[in-house]
């Protein structure tokens, strides 16, 4: 064997150990949307936009597209860990297809816990600034609503 394939299998084998760890403490579906999460982009122009920092230094911004008070679209981004990356996907999904006000009421901590499933007590972190960016994002469209020109000259 080639230290190529030899350095390629004991990859695979780590990977295989990793993901077999993560699964005791995660529930699957915490774990597929942190491998393939949903909404995972930065929106063009969008009507509602807001970041958030959590108590672990992650950060999360959010973005809204909203027609006849209708999310219309929604997506999000993140430089944190895979928690960070799931609980986004999860908020995203929630709001997706509400009206502002069902999506204010609907994208909560508790809601996007129970999307996953539940996460542990150190990561519940991740589902409150997800659901605060959320709640950012719908109050930056709230503020620019009236006065669409003004979101073009906010500071991103």
């Amino acid at each position: 064997m080639s230290e190529k394939q030899n350095i390629d299998k004991f990859a695979q084998s780590l990977q295989t150990q990793i993901l077999e760890q993560l699964k005791k403490q995660y529930t699957k579906e915490v774990i597929d949307r942190w491998q393939n999460p949903h909404n995972f982009r930065r929106m063009e122009n969008p009507d509602g936009q807001a970041s958030a920092k959590g108590s672990c230094g992650d950060t999360m911004e959010m973005f809204v597209k909203i027609k006849n008070d209708r999310i219309v679209d929604c997506s999000f981004q993140t430089d944190g860990c895979g928690t960070t990356i799931a609980c986004g996907s999860a908020a995203t999904d929630l709001a997706m297809n509400k009206s502002f006000t069902e999506a204010l009421g609907t994208v909560s901590a508790g809601e996007i816990l129970k999307i996953l499933g539940g996460l542990p007590p150190a990561d519940v972190h991740c589902a409150q600034l997800a659901a605060e960016a959320m709640r950012r994002a719908l109050a930056d469209y709230l503020y620019h609503k009236r006065q669409g020109w003004k979101k073009y000259y906010r500071k991103d």
